[in-house]
């Protein structure tokens, strides 16, 4: 999608499942076990801001991060699954983009049979319906 850099889901205990770059410089590309760090680091940090806000109600955290030079979003399901996605600073519908995963992940991840849930997601017709999805400026 046009102005996403990139795409993760971290399970309910803060493994990464799943990561996908859509568009990111070549000099800011993170190996794997960082990637494995930073969805753990995210994971807790969301956890801990949950946690400490007088206002948000129970199981609450990081749900917007903006910078000048990106914007993360997440979105936390009843679950515990948090799909995480990071993009341009312009980007602002992302919440919509969030859901139509998380819809994605329900009808091509979900109910593959040989899926296990908080294993790594290896599905081709979910990677793919994942690029085409739109992501309005």
């Amino acid at each position: 999608p046009a102005g996403c850099y990139t795409m993760f889901i971290v399970n309910r205990a803060g493994g990464l499942v799943f990561t996908r770059h859509f568009s990111q410089p070549e000099s800011s590309a993170l190996k794997v076990n960082d990637w494995l760090r930073l969805a753990s680091t995210f994971h807790s940090l969301h956890t801990i801001s949950g946690r400490l806000s007088p206002i948000s109600p129970a199981g609450g955290g990081i749900e917007v991060l903006e910078t000048d030079t990106f914007r993360l979003q997440c979105l936390q399901t009843i679950t515990g699954v948090k799909f995480v996605v990071i993009a341009e600073p312009r980007v602002a519908n992302l919440d919509a983009f969030l859901r139509q995963v998380y819809v994605l992940y329900s009808d091509f991840v979900l109910k593959n049979p040989f899926y296990e849930v908080d294993m790594p997601i290896q599905c081709e017709l979910f990677t793919a319906r994942l690029d085409d999805l739109p992501v309005r400026p």
